[in-house]
């Protein structure tokens, strides 16, 4: 059993950051906080979604901390570059390793070296895919550094040399890496304690049980002509839970037949 943190546990943890001021104003960030670290060449799309809502009010609290380094800080020369043409020819650009390897050091400093207590992520398509296991896995940390792409990718010596886990948003291709790390972060910062209010609800969605969530209803009881499942309205809690189950399996079946072969008996 936990005992709950004292107030000293709210106290602000100071420490060195390239973070654009505007992104840390006026917002704690408490002892000990998860703490997501990306390196991006538009900071300034950063809080975006991730500001609003609960994980707004979870940022803005301190439970969790949030850091937009720019790459473009880290570029050589007078226009600060970051990219050049790619070895042996072929369209596009790629960013350059001396640059990515000052920013990665940068967010090093200060981190756990061990990968499963810091990961380092580069958010590209050919990456493994990003999970409701692997976003609960990140929130058992005490952070991860996301690295987003552009162009036509990093140098590999990059992801040869640190101990970098490329992760995938799905089979297609973005822009950047920049709405596929506001989306794992949001499916990591929303499992940690007291974001979400209630632990329960987190154990009850979609692929937390290896299924897809069952329907959901809500008042008026009878609208447009249809009733909310009787069911649901018993009281009778053993029923509700078997017909969310049934529902549930169901629905995975007819919907992500590899979530249903993948399902351990």
């Amino acid at each position: 059993m936990t005992t709950p943190p004292n107030r000293s546990h709210g106290r602000k943890s100071i420490s060195a950051t390239l973070t654009p001021q505007d992104l840390m104003a006026a917002r704690p960030r408490l002892k000990g906080a998860w703490t997501a670290k990306v390196l991006t060449l538009f900071p300034k799309a950063f809080p975006g979604v991730l500001g609003e809502s609960l994980t707004g009010k979870a940022l803005d609290e301190g439970l969790w901390a949030l850091e937009a380094m720019d790459l473009r800080s880290f570029g050589v020369g007078k226009h600060r570059n970051v990219d050049d043409t790619p070895a042996g020819g072929g369209a596009g650009m790629v960013l350059r390793p001396d640059v990515l390897g000052r920013a990665i050091d940068a967010a090093r400093a200060g981190t756990p070296e061990a990968p499963e207590d810091w990961p380092i992520v580069y958010l590209s398509p050919r990456g493994a895919p990003f999970t409701q296991a692997r976003a609960r896995a990140w929130s058992r940390t005490q952070g991860v550094t996301l690295l987003c792409g552009r162009f036509e990718g990093v140098d590999q010596r990059v992801l040869d040399h640190y101990p970098i886990e490329e992760v995938s948003l799905g089979d297609f291709v973005l822009t950047g890496g920049e709405l596929a790390a506001q989306a794992m972060i949001d499916a990591t910062v929303r499992l940690l304690p007291g974001v979400l209010g209630n632990a329960a609800s987190t154990e009850e969605e979609s692929f937390s049980r290896g299924l897809l969530e069952h329907p959901q209803y809500t008042r008026p009881a009878v609208w447009k002509g249809r009733a909310i499942p009787e069911v649901l309205m018993s009281g009778h809690h053993g029923q509700i839970e078997a017909w969310r189950r049934e529902q549930a399996e169901a629905l995975t079946r007819a919907r992500r037949p590899d979530l249903w072969a993948a399902r351990k008996p």
